[in-house]
């Protein structure tokens, strides 16, 4: 799973036989501790994310619970105010658009 946020992106997996935890990756430092405040954050670990964490379930569905309770802008692209992630955001935006049915 994919989780876009104003000061974060995420990738939430769950490993093989890892059944009560989560693999939280990230590619860019901080972004995982800027969700998940307690998490202990490993890097490079050989793999395509840099940053990576292990994450109770259910904690990652408590603070995604709470990122979803919390929204209250009408518009995601504008909350984004670092303009390297902004411009990536905009990437996958135009991905997706194009993709989009018409």
């Amino acid at each position: 799973m994919w989780i876009f946020l104003p000061n974060s992106f995420l990738s939430i997996v769950q490993k093989p036989d890892d059944t009560d935890t989560l693999t939280v990756r990230g590619r860019t430092q901080g972004d995982i501790e800027s969700v998940f405040a307690d998490a202990v954050v490993q890097t490079g670990q050989g793999t395509d994310y840099k940053y990576r964490a292990k994450v109770p379930r259910t904690q990652v569905a408590k603070v995604l619970h709470d990122q979803v309770m919390s929204l209250h802008y009408g518009n995601f692209k504008s909350t984004v105010k670092n303009n390297k992630r902004h411009d990536a955001y905009m990437r996958v935006w135009s991905a997706m658009y194009a993709n989009q049915d018409h």
